[in-house]
């Protein structure tokens, strides 16, 4: 499991819920991580309503096509005020990978570990090269729930197209 917080390269295809107090929402999900920004595609069905939100240090913009650019130096804040619910965007980058976040204790539990007040559950792995990653998952605190189905992992992929 290690080795994972040396992957330089990776991205995902898969399926997102999104469930708060007051409003709920499921979307399509492509994320491209790569050392120097997370690239993160939300969709409808057949790509109605794409929202790519890039976060590149501390900057966070969020692209809904055309001219509706918007970009933050706050990127939790900003998110939250976007999506109207809290989601860990930098922690989260860690935990769809199956990973604590290095820089905050965690503790594990029978199916992943809490850390810093959300809990990660992996609820299915699925074979990707020599290991095995996420297949289904959840990440949720006592206001907002995140269950994650990743259908296609790519791991250390240096895009050629």
């Amino acid at each position: 499991m290690l080795h994972l917080y040396e992957l330089e390269h990776w991205s995902f295809e898969g399926r997102l819920a999104l469930t708060g107090q007051n409003d709920s929402w499921s979307a399509n999900i492509s994320w491209e991580h790569s050392p120097e920004a997370e690239k993160i595609k939300l969709s409808g069905p057949f790509g109605q309503g794409a929202v790519v939100i890039s976060l590149a240090g501390n900057v966070v913009t969020i692209d809904r096509g055309g001219d509706d650019v918007q970009t933050s130096t706050r990127p939790e804040e900003f998110i939250n005020q976007q999506l109207g619910m809290f989601v860990p965007v930098r922690s989260l980058r860690y935990w769809v990978v199956g990973l604590p976040e290095p820089s905050h204790s965690y503790k594990d539990t029978d199916a992943g570990f809490n850390q810093a007040g959300w809990l990660s559950e992996y609820k299915q792995m699925q074979p990707v090269d020599d290991g095995a990653m996420p297949h289904k998952m959840m990440v949720m605190n006592r206001l907002v729930k995140l269950k994650l189905i990743i259908d296609h992992w790519v791991l250390n992929d240096t895009k050629t197209n």
